[in-house]
């Protein structure tokens, strides 16, 4: 397609995660044919969303709670092939098997208000005309990085999980490690075999969990979730209502030492970290294990946002804008609730292709309006939930994983919730 054309197609998918891919297939599945009703658009070079970019160490065999696409299951894997390898291979693999025709790479650079009610998408291949958006982008390309005094003195390297080079890069070293979920322990564990001495800091004390983690467990940590973000408040991870996992790793790191959390500190020196009591710690690293932020500035055009900041979302569809979903965020930026999403969004899709949007129902009837709004701002992301920004892949890896996520308070990670279906949430970037 030509820089100067404008192509319309039904529907367009920016993203080719767990979340992207997950809704092609469903759209797939309702009729509609790729490349002629709908395009999915992704930014990262090759399949996998997020996952490619993950870390060598981080081994299948160290991914739990991995759900499979639709219609195809993940067998036989190695679980000591990197998840990278893996998890890309079998992305690869179904698009191939379902002809998803993802076009990469393709930056997304605005979504706006288009012609004839259709939205104009904005991208380095041309620009695209559809008559309703799945935005499956994720959080990738959006680390969040906290501001602390004296940031800008440390004389030592400071870098975030999403540059997390493995574990041999620390050899020798001394760090400290930021964040209290899951990817920030996990990290931990693994720096800590090779560093001269590891510090942990947190914001909140830990909480661990001890026990299985359902399917009723994980709908009920996503309500707890929601709930919060109905009212307008700042959104949590699963993990600050369901705890880190009590898994060996985490038990052995607690009798080893590893896991010695301690309060965070008040500010950076240049040649480490100084607590509120006079304490200070050297480091020659700092590791930010701070998690994500939703990438969705290509939808500023459309004033999506809310007071705080924040989309307001009724199941997937955008409040403001039902011909927009967002899939692979908040309580189904986990692998499970990506698939769900997906599936969601098709469905509400297929309702406005056929009747138009609601109150100028094509067929001349009068449709409903949407509900109420509302934001919640600092809403948390997931980390590693994501893929790209601009055209990324979402739902990667979410909560399922070991790699954690973030919250309100940049602390996150935790188990694979399913999402909690008819309740409101909010998109936070």
């Amino acid at each position: 397609m030509g820089a100067a054309a404008v192509r319309a197609v039904d529907v367009v998918v920016i993203g080719a995660g767990q979340a992207g891919l997950s809704a092609a297939f469903h759209l797939r599945r309702a009729g509609l044919e790729p490349d002629r009703d709908f395009v999915v658009l992704d930014h990262a070079p090759r399949p996998g969303g997020a996952w490619q970019f993950r870390w060598p160490s981080l081994t299948y065999g160290k991914v739990h709670g991995m759900h499979a696409l639709p219609g195809m299951e993940l067998t036989g894997a190695d679980p000591a092939r990197p998840s990278s390898e893996v998890i890309g291979g079998y992305f690869d693999g179904y698009e191939r098997t379902f002809d998803l025709r993802v076009h990469r790479p393709v930056d997304v650079t605005a979504v706006r208000e288009g012609e004839g009610g259709r939205l104009r998408v904005e991208t380095s291949e041309g620009v695209y005309a559809p008559r309703a958006l799945v935005n499956a982008t994720g959080t990738w390309d959006r680390p969040f990085w906290p501001h602390y005094p004296g940031q800008e003195t440390f004389r030592g390297r400071q870098l975030h999980t999403a540059g997390y080079p493995g574990p041999e890069a620390f050899a020798g070293l001394r760090v400290i490690v930021v964040g209290g979920g899951a990817s920030a322990t996990q990290h931990l564990l693994e720096i800590a075999e090779h560093a001269a001495a590891t510090t942990w800091v947190t914001r909140r004390e830990p909480v661990y969990r001890e026990g299985s983690f359902g399917e009723a467990e994980g709908r009920a940590a996503v309500a707890l979730v929601e709930e919060r973000v109905r009212q307008g408040l700042p959104p949590r991870s699963v993990v600050s209502v369901t705890g880190l996992p009590l898994n060996d790793a985490i038990r052995a790191g607690l009798a080893n030492g590893v896991l010695d959390r301690q309060p965070m500190f008040e500010r950076i020196t240049p040649t480490g970290a100084v607590w509120a009591d006079g304490r200070t710690v050297d480091a020659d690293v700092i590791l930010w294990a701070t998690g994500f932020r939703a990438a969705i500035d290509h939808l500023a055009p459309l004033r999506l946002r809310g007071p705080g900041g924040g989309i307001q979302v009724e199941g997937t569809r955008a409040v403001l804008d039902e011909r927009v979903h967002l899939v692979g965020y908040g309580p189904s930026a986990s692998t499970i609730g990506a698939n769900r999403a997906g599936r969601a969004a098709v469905r509400e899709i297929r309702r406005l292709l056929t009747h138009g949007p609601s109150g100028t129902d094509e067929t001349g009837g009068t449709g409903t309006g949407t509900g109420t709004t509302g934001t919640a701002d600092g809403a948390g992301t997931v980390d590693g939930a994501g893929g790209t920004a601009g055209a990324g892949a979402a739902g990667g890896a979410g909560a399922a994983i070991a790699a954690g996520g973030t919250g309100a308070a940049g602390e996150s990670g935790g188990p694979s919730p399913e999402p909690v279906p008819a309740r409101s949430s909010a998109v936070t970037a």
